[in-house]
Order: structure tokens, then sequence, then C-alpha cells
């Protein structure tokens, strides 16, 4: 069940991955000889019930609609950068470029999404997609 769930978060899961971890999740609340293990696929369960849209959008669109999946997250700078340097200056992998009071850019390819520079930016500007 637990690589299921990590292809899905990473962004590698399929639509069969869904399938195979409903059908498992259930034969192991039916085989389980004591209440413990009977009740230990139940969050996957209850979230595949409750959430299977967020499931699905990890497969099909390679989004996270929570935004914690950070191997499918991207972060961007929008129009509401003021150029203040901030974001910049807290990026460990100078993946943030951009002059003085001008829109920054994010170099996804440099980028290592740890969100400092979502964390710093006061003006909104960073965002998860």
């Amino acid at each position: 069940m637990l690589e299921i769930l990590e292809r899905i978060t990473v962004g590698e899961g399929t639509m069969k991955d869904l399938d195979n971890l409903e059908e498992l999740s259930g034969q192991i609340k039916n085989a389980s000889l004591c209440g413990l293990g009977q009740t230990a696929p139940n969050p996957v369960l209850t979230t595949m019930k409750y959430f299977k849209d967020e499931y699905i959008a990890h497969i099909k669109d390679k989004k996270c609609p929570a935004h914690v999946c950070s191997a499918i997250l991207t972060y961007t700078i929008i129009d509401a950068c003021t150029g203040c340097t901030v974001c910049a200056k807290a990026c460990p992998t100078d993946a943030i470029r951009g002059d003085k009071k001008e829109l920054h850019v994010i170099e996804q390819d440099k980028c290592i999404k740890c969100g400092k520079c979502f964390t710093v930016c006061r003006f909104d500007a960073v965002v998860k997609d």
C-alpha cells in the first residue's frame, strides 16, 4: 500500500493503482485476525471515499490540490511581486532571479521546493501550483 501511495504522491500513479489500493485495503481489512489489522486500511479507504477527486488529480493532472506533495508542487511568482528581493535572498539554491523593483522568476530546474520564498514573501506573490 505504501509503495502505491508513494507513486501517487510523486505523480507516477495510474488509475490501476487506485483500483489496486482499494482492493488491497479491502483484503487487509477482511483477512486480518485482530482489530488493529482490520482498522489499519481505514485511513486509505476513508480518503478514497471522500477525497477520490484528489487522488485522481494527482494521477491525471500531476497536481496536488492540497499543495503538500512537494514532488509535484511548483512555486511561481505572480504579478503581485514588487521586486523587493527578499525571496531571492532567502532561496538556498539561488533559483530566483530578477532585478530590484522588477518581477522575479523562479528557475524550476534549480528550485528544491523548500518553500522559503513562499514563507518570506510579504506580498503573497509566491504561489503554489
